[in-house]
């Protein structure tokens, strides 16, 4: 599953690379790869609790089905909103495309209005329903697109990290992400990208942190994400994204990722 195990930064070729105790051999291009190659499962869904958290401290909760699976090298997933009533049957579909030439597809229906509407490239640095992840934070990343260096090595929460810089090699990427450079935190025993810091073109930094990461089913899945947008050090808003009954391995047809399927709900 892309979305939520590498969209949050980049996601194992570690038999080809890795020697225990040689992990400084690695380039930055590589430690890319390999987290872009990291084994992250297929036909998965989960139920997903978003947390929205103003600047005072008051708390929406949002509760949501998400289903991926791969087709080929690319990844289609869906994800419906079930609760509260005012976002109710509320979906959002994702052609997630490896091929980095091919710009990703994204369409939200809104029930309320009855329409669908395509996410255009210059709409996808914007929020995704009020929370701190943007539309092109739900894909992942196309390793190609970005410049890479190991700025540091340090440890977080006692496991060993590559401090990854990564910044876009053209202005249209630039524009889609809204994010300037990026910081990725790439723990060393499994390429999970488990915390990163954003740099947005517009003066803002995004914190994202992995609170809690299980391994189910043989695959490592962040099953608790913060993201954090700030502003001259002060706090603006937070996203809680919590993961329960993630599974893999199930059977979903085709046309169950299409637009006709969003419109008809759960």
């Amino acid at each position: 599953m892309r979305n939520w195990t590498k969209t949050i930064g980049l996601s194992l070729c570690m038999g080809m690379f890795f020697t225990p105790g040689l992990a400084l051999a690695y380039t930055a291009d590589e430690v890319a790869q390999a987290v872009d190659a990291r084994d992250d499962g297929d036909n998965g869904s989960a139920v997903i609790q978003m947390t929205l958290i103003d600047r005072q401290g008051n708390k929406r909760v949002r509760t949501m089905n998400k289903f991926e699976k791969d087709f080929g090298e690319d990844t289609h997933s869906v994800i419906f909103f079930s609760d509260p009533s005012d976002v109710r049957n509320t979906a959002f579909l994702t052609f997630d495309y490896a091929d980095s030439s091919k710009d990703d597809d994204q369409w939200l229906y809104l029930p309320a209005l009855r329409n669908t509407k395509r996410i255009v490239s210059s709409d996808k640095s914007s929020s995704f329903m009020g929370s701190d992840f943007s539309y092109a934070d739900m894909t992942s990343r196309a390793i190609e697109d970005y410049s890479y260096k190991i700025a540091k090595e340090d440890e977080v929460n006692g496991n060993e990290v590559w401090i990854m810089e990564a910044v876009p090699k053209t202005e249209k990427v630039r524009r889609e992400t809204g994010y300037d450079k990026s910081y990725m935190f790439v723990r060393k025993d499994n390429f999970v990208v488990i915390r990163a810091i954003h740099f947005q073109t517009d003066g803002k930094r995004k914190y994202m942190d992995v609170k809690e990461l299980e391994k189910i089913e043989g695959i490592w899945v962040p099953t608790l994400i913060e993201m954090r947008t700030t502003k001259d050090k002060i706090t603006l808003h937070t996203t809680l994204m919590s993961f329960r009954d993630v599974k893999f391995n199930q059977d979903f047809d085709e046309s169950f990722f299409s637009v006709r399927r969003i419109e008809r709900g759960l």
